[in-house]
């Protein structure tokens, strides 16, 4: 018992602070293509997300955040620019912590450009676009590696307003990106959207000529938690009285258009969806058919003729070389008296001469 429990403290301990660790990992280059680092890192904490706590904002806290630092950079013609690099726990954070910073108001005390890689986002207070490539390289560098949520590549291009996509994995980020992108208070739809059941959630802000509308877009880990859902949804929408379409499923997808102008661009807007289901084996299928009778009939003979020519060739060897040994070396290899032992059962008087066998 004893030994179990320090197993098992340790594995805690390791599971607990690796997240930190991996915060911790990332060292600021001493240069960023022209930007030279000006001293020391000016701000480094692991921050542990709690809730109540000041000092991280209420996305964060959904989407994971587990460290974060700061350091200033000047240019070669003398532009300073402060870096932000925050660590979430996965890409999904990451990716929920950019589409949120990115779409800032100007006035907002965190500008300048925001990347994301992995698990990694960085904020870049000014920036040139000479130091772009070797900053997107770096960050590249300390990610983790993994590839953003695919459920943003599922939006439509055309019409897609600049800066209005959000992604979000809980209640949080999704009800301000209701209010800041489709200007409405969708509280009624993120208790029945299914963050809890590992729902993802990818708003945009769409305009075509006179007609406009938000669509939402909701992915499950399987269709039957979207089917579920769906029909949650459709009660919410309809308590909500919320102007929107029909919802419709693809596979684990929901497709919503909120406040749409006209019910035609609902369906354009719905129908541009980027998403296609796709059904793959694991195995090459074929496809079984009985051969003729003839066909059958013709390998069935020469396997019989196949099987008595093997039998014939082996009777052969198997005989001849006896014989031709014994011809050629009577008594010598085969036959001989001496190795040969004969069990008798004694009823009569006369001795066995083993010679008679042969």
């Amino acid at each position: 018992m004893r030994t179990g429990t320090k197993f098992f403290v340790v594995f805690a301990f390791i599971f607990l602070v690796t997240p930190h660790l991996r915060a911790a990992d990332a060292q600021w280059p001493a240069q960023l293509g022209t930007l030279k680092a000006k001293s020391a890192t000016i701000g480094t904490s692991n921050l542990v997300p709690k809730g109540g706590t000041s000092e991280v904002r209420p996305f964060d806290v959904e989407a994971g955040l587990v460290g974060q630092s700061s350091q200033s950079y000047l240019d070669d013609g003398g532009l300073q620019s402060v870096m932000t690099l925050l660590t979430y726990k996965d890409s999904s954070g990451a990716y929920e912590a950019y589409s949120v910073l990115r779409a800032r108001p100007t006035d907002d005390p965190i500008p300048g450009a925001v990347f994301v890689k992995g698990n990694r986002v960085l904020v870049v207070s000014e920036m040139s676009d000479r130091n772009k490539k070797s900053i997107e390289d770096w960050l590249r560098s300390i990610s983790d590696g993994v590839a953003s949520p695919p459920i943003a590549d599922y939006l439509p291009g055309s019409g897609r307003q600049p800066l209005s996509e959000r992604y979000a994995l809980g209640p949080i980020a999704f009800s301000a990106a209701a209010r800041t992108v489709a200007k409405i208070d969708a509280a009624a739809i993120a208790d029945e959207a299914g963050f809890k059941s590992h729902a993802e959630a990818m708003l945009a802000k769409y305009k075509s000529a006179k007609d406009e509308a938000t669509l939402l877009l909701l992915e499950y880990p399987t269709p039957q938690l979207a089917e579920l859902h769906l029909r949650h949804l459709q009660r919410a929408l309809a308590d909500a009285k919320l102007t929107t379409s029909s919802i419709e499923r693809k596979g684990s997808l929901l497709s919503i258009v909120l406040a749409p102008t006209s019910a035609e661009y609902a369906d354009k807007l719905r129908a541009s969806v980027n998403y296609e289901t796709q059904v793959t084996w694991n195995e090459p299928s074929s496809t079984a058919t009985d051969p003729p009778i003839t066909s059958t009939l013709v390998k069935i003979i020469i396997a019989t003729f196949v099987f008595m020519g093997v039998t014939l060739v082996l009777g052969i060897a198997f005989g001849g070389v006896r014989v031709i040994t014994k011809r050629l070396f009577p008594g010598r290899v085969f036959d001989r008296k001496e190795q040969i032992e004969v069990l008798q059962l004694g009823l009569t008087g006369k001795p066995i001469d083993p010679t008679d066998l042969y």
